[in-house]
């Protein structure tokens, strides 16, 4: 398991290889990069170069994909649906009718309405 952090350090400046000596690395970019960003752009950046299905990367390229509008034009739904996606999107690109999907679009869609924004 990886923070959002290590996973921003390891997509930016390392190789995908599996071993201790990638994790180690990624731990100390991710400690240089927090208080150098700060975890609002760092969640930002994530989300503009992460890949969202085969060959769509960024949170833009992804709305555009599987809804045919931009970002700033999700719904409260669309947006959720997204993020569901995200562990595993090239998986999920392939069952977009899933049970698993539905239901925790659903779930985050409930949380977003009590959450508070800073």
């Amino acid at each position: 398991a990886s923070t959002i952090t290590q996973q921003l350090a390891k997509n930016l400046f390392l190789n995908r290889e599996r071993s201790y000596r990638r994790k180690l690395q990624e731990a100390a970019l991710a400690l240089l990069l927090e208080p150098t960003l700060g975890k609002r752009r760092i969640l930002e950046i994530y989300l503009n170069e992460v890949e969202w299905g085969e060959g769509v990367f960024g949170a833009e390229a992804a709305a555009q994909h599987y809804f045919r509008k931009s970002a700033a034009q999700l719904t409260p739904w669309e947006a959720a649906r997204l993020a569901v996606m995200l562990p595993r999107p090239r998986y999920f690109e392939k069952l977009p009718r899933s049970r698993y999907l539905a239901h925790r679009t659903g779930t985050i869609v409930a949380r977003m309405r009590s959450a508070e924004l800073p």
